[in-house]
């Protein structure tokens, strides 16, 4: 259920009876031939689609992450970890007040990873609640489907080259581009590790098959629905 279609007195007597929320975290940043939007279009997707069968509410996505390494990418906004992590705390307080107990990020960006520890420093004064972080992308059996598919797969390969993350009119690449070295890129100012990476691909085919395509998402919905569904 969407909190976007509520309003504020449906939203509050939907909380009283059930306290879940999820709330997808995404990017705005480069992937090479692929929408800028990737990450923010496959967590809100990924969020929506785990949650509908339940009664979990899905509030609209954080478009923004902490992407610093593509700065020298135009379209490319990011955040600095403090920020985001008092961003995600204020969300947290927010849902807090509103009724919400059990809490589900649904992570698309590798990058905002410190802010499941901005998320655990809020627990320590929030016994009441839990508080989970899932990379849906980078979970088990997603993660076992993309290489039972092809091992080599990463940022703006074809892993992340679905339906809904295309562009009207913009052909992909027909070469499996060579792994780009992680190590130096990591090492490297934004200037520079653009002229490392070239057009964002970090290496890997461009596009694969829209079944195996439906395989990967298949896989990721169902973990991020368990991710959802199962408490303790």
């Amino acid at each position: 259920m969407l909190i976007s279609e509520m309003n504020w007195m449906q939203a509050e007597a939907h909380l009283a009876r059930d306290d879940r929320a999820v709330v997808p975290l995404g990017s705005t940043e480069q992937h090479a031939y692929l929408s800028l939007s990737v990450d923010s279009i496959l967590a809100s997707k990924m969020a929506e689609e785990a949650a509908a069968p339940s009664e979990a509410l899905v509030w609209p996505v954080l478009p923004y992450g902490i992407t610093p390494y593509f700065a020298a990418y135009p379209g490319t906004v990011t955040l600095g970890m403090e920020t985001y992590g008092r961003i995600l705390a204020d969300i947290l307080s927010s849902l807090h007040r509103a009724g919400a107990r059990r809490i589900v990020f649904v992570n698309g960006h590798g990058g905002n990873n410190p802010g499941q520890t901005a998320a655990m420093e809020w627990l320590a004064g929030h016994p009441d609640t839990q508080v989970r972080w899932h990379n849906w992308w980078a979970a088990p059996a997603t993660m076992g489907t993309v290489k039972n598919i092809d091992p080599l797969a990463s940022h703006a390969s074809w892993m992340e080259n679905f339906p809904w993350t295309r562009l009207p009119g913009v052909e992909m690449p027909a070469v499996q581009k060579p792994m780009v070295d992680i190590d130096a890129l990591k090492s490297r100012d934004p200037v520079s590790a653009r002229i490392l990476l070239g057009d964002g691909n970090y290496g890997g085919f461009y596009q694969r098959s829209d079944a195996e395509m439906a395989q990967v998402w298949a896989a990721g919905v169902a973990e991020t629905r368990q991710v959802i569904e199962d408490w303790a």
